[in-house]
């Protein structure tokens, strides 16, 4: 959880945003009118790794917006965990104990973001809540066996996912879209979960429960 803490203050400090007069008490100001539309791709971080997806974005009001999102990213059992250490050549390994397969999630959601503060601060800074609901696809490959090779050997499983999230964009531009999301993914098998880690004893080892929380850099465009 430090990391992703580690990661959003970095992409927070990246992002190029006219900080002025951000989070101050605007008692009147001229609204800014942007764009109703909005697509571009979304640079995910989480325990389990790193991802990438694409979203849509329709505004039906000052303060709602209709969305879809779609994306790729590595999941984790909640029991896994690596260690590294140095060999006989000198040469550092990773060991994931009992790990048979690799995760990776495919979530295809739809939701609903409302803005927040929208008369209280300054239109570069516009914080917003969102959830979002899909189908998800899990993909599982053996982890013995190369990335690229082990495509061959993957299985698909579908179950019900989603979302709810905190996030704000940025700036004032109105053709281009930098915004920043943290999400807390439910992803959930109702049946017999996917195997990621097996038991110590070496029989394998179901999770239902996939997900946790995910930080989203959104980068696009408006039109």
């Amino acid at each position: 959880m430090k990391y992703l803490i580690i990661t959003a203050i970095l992409i927070i400090s990246a992002v190029n945003v006219n900080a002025q007069g951000i989070g101050k008490i605007v008692p009147d100001k001229p609204p800014v009118i942007f764009p109703p539309n909005a697509v571009g791709l979304d640079l995910i971080f989480s325990e389990g790794g790193f991802g990438l997806g694409g979203f849509y974005r329709h505004s039906i009001s000052d303060e709602v917006t209709l969305f879809t999102d779609l994306s790729i990213s590595e999941a984790k059992d909640p029991q896994e965990f690596t260690y590294n250490y140095l060999d006989i050549y000198g040469d550092y390994q990773s060991v994931t104990p009992n790990k048979v397969n690799r995760a990776f999630l495919l979530p295809l959601n739809f939701g609903v973001q409302y803005r927040l503060f929208e008369n209280a601060i300054f239109d570069n800074l516009r914080p917003y809540i969102d959830a979002a609901v899909g189908p998800t696809m899990v993909i599982t490959d053996p982890d013995s066996i190369e990335y690229f090779k082990a495509i061959g050997k993957a299985h698909a499983r579908f179950t019900i996912g989603g979302y709810v999230g905190i996030g704000a964009n940025f700036g004032l531009d109105k053709s281009s879209l930098v915004g920043l999301n943290v999400r807390y993914y439910i992803v959930h098998f109702f049946k017999q979960g996917v195997n990621i880690l097996n038991n110590y004893d070496g029989t394998p080892r179901f999770e239902n429960d996939l997900g946790g929380v995910f930080i989203t850099l959104n980068i696009g465009f408006m039109y």
